[in-house]
C-alpha cells in the first residue's frame, strides 16, 4: 500500500527516484526499496513525503484516504468551484480507486 502510494505520488509529479532521493537527502536505492515494499520510510521521512506531496501522513500508509488540496490564493468563487467539482465527482463515483 505505502509502496504504491509513494510511487504514484512521485510519478504524478514527474519525479525520478533519483530526484526524490536528492530532495530527501537519501539514496535512490532507499526510494527504490520503499517502492518495492522491501522497506518503509521512517516517521521522519513519512512526514517529509507527506509535506512534499501535499497529503496527510496517514494517507501514505493507507490509514486515511483523504488528500489535502491547498486553496491558498484562490478567490471565494474559486474555492466554491473546487468544492463543486469534488461534489460532482463524488456523485458520479468518478474518483474512487
Amino acid at each position: 500500500m505505502i509502496s504504491d502510494r509513494i510511487k504514484h505520488l512521485r510519478e504524478e509529479r514527474e519525479l525520478t527516484q533519483d530526484a526524490l532521493a536528492k530532495r530527501l537527502g537519501i539514496t535512490r536505492s532507499s526510494v527504490n526499496a520503499w517502492e518495492l515494499g522491501i522497506s518503509v520510510p521512517s516517521t521522519q521521512y513519512l512526514v517529509e513525503l507527506a509535506n512534499m506531496f501535499g497529503v496527510s501522513a496517514d494517507y501514505l500508509p493507507g490509514i486515511d484516504r483523504s488528500v489535502s488540496v491547498s486553496v491558498a490564493g484562490l478567490t471565494e468563487k474559486g474555492i466554491r468551484l473546487v468544492h463543486a467539482v469534488i461534489a460532482h465527482l463524488k456523485s458520479k463515483n468518478l474518483y474512487t480507486d
